[in-house]
């Protein structure tokens, strides 16, 4: 807590708020690394001397305020986190209780309980990228740019991601309501879905006509470049002559994954690099002599293409390698940790952001299509011949190599 109070003091913030953080400095929550165990430090350690006006404030508070006598320092504690994380404009910061967090464990078993749907937070609110395909969300109607502005009754107005999230989720077989906005709407409706359970899949491949192969990458796990390494033997064995990569509502997944993945296509060179909280930069480097370097390749993007997503088709874009068809990327380009606190509760924020080989930050801005396409699709994937993006990318690979 020290390094946050210290690094954020200048967050513009209530003295009620500072006052609860110095109540939550006192009191020994300070983050650590998942899974180690936090020793509680003296407040004059932690605090500079700018500070210890809090502990007048929190004297003052408990005798004079209206409800003193009813006043819960574990309530003020969680109050305080979720306050000191809103003041940092990161849309991907949360607090997670404890019981929230030993939820959101769960992913890591290859499944989740919940609706199937990939959200994230905007200037507008909750959104949704993209609905899993086959899942309980898509088949009640949850389509790619919603905004879900309530659960079971209840705003999600001013709660983290993770916090929200850990709300529509839940156990298999019970029912959750949804309080949507359709995009382009300005209808609010309520939508009930019941939960499932929902496997991570991670990509689907077809052979289309002409010998034209069709690769579509759901999200990056640590089984995806497996599965495009297998897909790639199946478009060998059909004799294909070109391929599309499809990236459209792919909300992202593992950075080590989506840079194994974009190596398969890359003879060497930069993928991306990253800025860290300290002003220091890493860079990401493609391996020499990907296996796919030599076929002829379209990659389609959309407005729900997200973070890994977008990583792998700006390489794709600033290597030259092939060009991109649809529309202007998400804009999600930042690392997010989890940091469990004493007593089992969790604090979820952005560590790093990524860059592109040019330069460009993909935080806010996203990757921009060499050939860009306005293309409402909500469903993935659907016939080819109502696909216009998917046409568009057919008619490029068709056309002879000089010409591409």
């Amino acid at each position: 807590m020290r390094l946050m109070i210290e690094r954020f003091v200048s967050a513009r913030l209530t003295p009620l708020l500072f006052a609860l953080l110095f109540l939550l400095a006192v009191a020994g929550c300070g983050g650590v690394s998942a899974g180690a165990a936090a020793e509680p430090i003296p407040p004059s350690s932690n605090l500079p001397p700018e500070l210890l006006k809090l502990g007048e404030a929190y004297d003052i508070l408990l005798e004079e305020h209206v409800d003193h006598e009813v006043i819960e320092p574990d309530q003020l504690a969680d109050g305080a986190i979720r306050g000191l994380l809103a003041a940092l404009d990161d849309p991907h910061a949360s607090y997670l209780t404890a019981e929230q967090h030993s939820r959101e464990q769960e992913g890591y078993r290859g499944y989740f309980e919940g609706i199937g749907a990939q959200v994230t937070l905007t200037d507008a609110g909750l959104t949704v990228i993209a609905p899993i395909p086959g899942a309980p969300a898509e088949a009640a109607g949850i389509r790619p740019g919603d905004l879900i502005l309530a659960v079971d009754g209840e705003s999600i107005d001013g709660l983290g991601l993770i916090e929200a999230v850990n709300l529509i989720r839940g156990p298999r077989g019970t029912d959750v309501t949804l309080l949507v906005r359709h995009a382009g709407s300005m209808e609010n409706e309520s939508i009930t879905v019941t939960r499932g359970r929902i496997p991570i899949e991670s990509t689907a491949f077809r052979m289309l006509d002409d010998s034209i192969g069709h690769l579509w990458i759901y999200s990056f796990s640590n089984t995806t470049e497996r599965e495009v390494r297998t897909a790639l033997e199946q478009f060998e064995d059909a004799e294909g002559q070109g391929l599309v990569l499809d990236l459209r509502n792919n909300p992202g997944g593992l950075l080590d994954a989506v840079i194994n993945v974009t190596g398969l296509f890359l003879d060497g060179g930069p993928i991306l690099y990253e800025i860290d909280a300290e002003g220091d930069r890493i860079d990401h480097q493609a391996g020499k002599g990907g296996p796919a370097l030599a076929i002829p390749m379209v990659v389609l993007v959309n407005e729900y293409s997200a973070s890994a997503s977008e990583i792998l088709a700006g390489a794709i874009k600033a290597a030259g390698r092939a060009p991109l068809v649809g529309m202007t990327t998400f804009g999600k380009g930042s690392v997010n940790i989890t940091r469990e606190l004493s007593d089992g509760s969790a604090i979820y924020f952005s560590i790093r952001r990524w860059y592109l080989p040019d330069g460009a930050q993909i935080e806010g801005q996203g990757v921009t299509p060499d050939i860009e396409i306005q293309a409402d699709v909500q469903t993935l994937p659907i016939p080819p011949e109502d696909d216009v993006v998917l046409r568009r990318a057919l008619e490029i690979l068709q056309q002879p190599a000089g010409s591409r």
